[in-house]
């Protein structure tokens, strides 16, 4: 059977890969998500358990078919029957003699006297079926044959998107109904479905999942409609000129660039797998870049390999590609969730997403409500799990910007981009088309400024930093780096995150959270430092800066939570550059509370630090020192 992106060549490299990786085990369940005509499933029923999965029931079918091949004995229909259909003569002028042959059309995919062969062999399997003298795997084993006979003689260059104007020599050959090619090995076990992956990946339940998605925009419900109308047998309204079936159901947006690339991480973030197995083209829609970038963001990075491979792709008499190119195979072991941490795709000063492991370490195990007072990038509020989260940032434009990237849909919001790096051709070379963009964007009204086209001025400004003057005018300079494939990859998988939480979005200063300050409520605050000046806090930025007296304020509040019996935990440091904070180290003693030092952080001049009112999970403490400190060595 000829099929886009068939692996029948690279099976075994996908099984020896397997093996060097240590999953050899008969127990163990593997999901062949885009199982195609089945080549990979067939190669290792007897070695895995096997659930199988496409879109295309014709695909669904031939799977199933290779999968189940040596159970079929016919035992109720009684003799052979592909002996019979091909001692038969018969032909029936059905739907393929109307309308695929040029007996009552102009189109070429068959001879008439093939065409009507082909009628008649579908005919007989649907009466075998409806008189209950085949059995479920018999029934798709025999289709699958028609598959593979029907192919032998198409007058098509290997696909069915059109037939060919003049007749090719082996569609004048008569059809012969052949058996399909399997593995005689028994199937360990087996399961088909036949759905969109994205609507099934977080209910099926597997150890491995095997993906091999399409590569392109060649669409297979395009490419193959004529085999589905085979398999369905239910007589579409069909296209003028190729006689297509209707495509919308079969279409797929693993065909659609920049689609495949936000579907591929849900994928990867949903599956239950346990081990995840990714073939792909050096001719596909990924970089390497990305695919790396996903997997070691939800997979254990010393568990990441890549192997490639050189690999003559199929080619036909139209194919002008004739080198070779190269097949990956990407492997990982999954994270458990609860290690996974997403970060802001843009760089935010003072971020805490290289603190999430300790942060989440000293959290409380149930958290109702979570107040991230100081929201910022919002690193630590999306990294926590709560029922509620509060996101809070005083500056309206940062707090717009995190929430566009939950109210907007993820692919919608990258075609935005890409419009805007088209329109004014951003690049790092291009400064002045930068300028241009950011005085239209600063030249707007507040109130109509759009958070995607700040984004984008970000993403080719310096550090794709964010900054405003005190007239809340954007004013980063042009930088050296652009919409890259891992800013991508960070983008898709904050946003699909964002999504899934349920996030109040507030701009108020902290101490005008009131509402929210209940028994169940916990306080997450990481305010300016006093000893470090940054762009939130110097003043200048149309917002208040920090001072002295600001920070005794913090302290009050944070008291008064406290005396409420509320918990909450604040990120700060102690000293900079020699200096000591010596009024927040006297707050500290004076209350009793926990001070955890992190250590000095890679690339930072400083000690973290992490205080609590209450004592962290699987920890106790002395009650008799007024200050306790656990110390965490880096």
């Amino acid at each position: 059977m000829r099929f886009l992106g068939n692996k029948e060549d690279l099976k075994e490299e996908i099984e020896n890969f397997l093996f060097e990786v240590g999953l050899q085990d008969k127990n163990l369940t593997l999901f062949d998500a885009f199982c195609g005509m089945g080549s990979v499933s067939d190669h290792l029923k007897g070695s895995y358990k096997i659930i199988s999965n496409d879109l295309l029931k014709c695909c669904s079918i031939y799977t199933q078919a290779k999968l189940n091949a040596e159970k079929c004995k016919f035992k109720k229909l009684g003799y052979d029957p592909i002996e019979f259909l091909n001692k038969s003569k018969k032909i029936k002028k059905g739907f393929f003699y109307k309308n695929y042959s040029p007996a009552n059309s102009k189109r070429m995919y068959f001879s008439e006297i093939n065409a009507g062969r082909i009628d008649f062999f579908r005919h007989t399997i649907e009466s075998w079926k409806e008189n209950s003298q085949l059995t479920k795997n018999e029934y798709f084993f025999l289709l699958a044959c028609l598959m593979e006979s029907v192919s032998k003689v198409s007058n098509t260059a290997g696909v069915y998107g059109a037939f060919l104007k003049k007749w090719d020599s082996r569609a004048k050959k008569p059809i012969k109904f052949i058996e399909i090619p399997f593995n005689k090995q028994t199937a360990h076990s087996s399961k088909n479905l036949n759905s969109r992956i994205e609507e099934i990946i977080d209910k099926v339940e597997c150890d491995i999942i095997y993906l091999d998605p399409p590569y392109t925009q060649n669409q297979y419900g395009t490419q193959y409609h004529l085999l589905e109308t085979l398999i369905l047998d239910d007589s579409p309204p069909i296209s003028e000129i190729t006689g297509s079936r209707p495509v919308t159901p079969m279409r797929s947006n693993f065909s659609v660039d920049t689609k495949a690339q936000v579907l591929f991480e849900e994928i990867i973030a949903k599956t239950k797998a346990r081990y995840i197995l990714f073939s792909f083209s050096s001719d596909g829609f990924y970089s390497e870049k990305f695919i790396e970038s996903v997997f070691k963001r939800y997979g254990k990075e010393n568990t990441y390999k890549v192997k490639k491979i050189n690999y003559k792709q199929y080619q036909n008499f139209k194919s002008k590609k004739k080198e070779s190119h190269k097949e990956f195979l990407f492997f990982v072991e999954k994270k458990n969730k609860s290690e996974v941490a997403f970060n802001t795709p843009f760089n935010y000063t003072g971020s805490k997403y290289h603190l999430i492991e300790d942060i989440r370490k000293y959290l409380p195990n149930k958290i109702e409500t979570f107040v991230d007072a100081f929201g910022g990038g919002f690193n630590v509020g999306i990294n926590t799990e709560a029922k509620r989260i509060i996101y809070n940032d005083n500056n309206f434009l940062v707090k717009d910007l995190i929430q566009s990237f939950q109210l907007n849909d993820v692919y919608k919001y990258l075609l935005y981009i890409r419009r805007q790096i088209n329109k004014y051709e951003l690049s790092i070379d291009n400064k002045k088309n930068y300028i241009k963009l950011r005085d239209y964007y600063n030249d707007l009204d507040l109130h109509k400024r759009d958070p995607r086209l700040l984004f984008t001025l970000i993403m080719y400004g310096f550090r794709q930093q964010i900054r405003f003057n005190k007239n809340f005018k954007f004013n980063i300079p042009p930088g050296e780096r652009w919409f890259n494939d891992r800013i991508l990859e960070r983008f898709i998988s904050f946003s699909r995150a964002i999504k899934e939480k349920k996030i109040i979005f507030e701009s108020k200063d902290y101490n005008e959270l009131d509402k929210y300050i209940k028994k169940d409520t916990f306080f997450y605050l990481d305010p300016p430092y006093l000893l470090t000046t940054a762009t939130y806090n110097d003043g200048k930025r149309g917002f208040e800066g920090w001072n002295e007296k600001l920070e005794d304020n913090l302290f009050k509040f944070l008291d008064d939570l406290t005396r409420q019996d509320i918990k909450f935990m604040l990120s700060y440091i102690s000293e900079f550059n020699g200096k000591q904070n010596k009024q927040f180290t006297s707050w500290i003693a004076k209350n009793n509370l926990i001070d955890i030092n992190l250590g000095r952080i890679k690339g930072r001049r400083r000690e973290e630090r992490l205080i609590l009112n209450y004592e962290p999970k699987g920890y106790s403490y002395s009650k008799i020192s007024h200050k306790k400190q656990i110390s965490k060595k880096r």
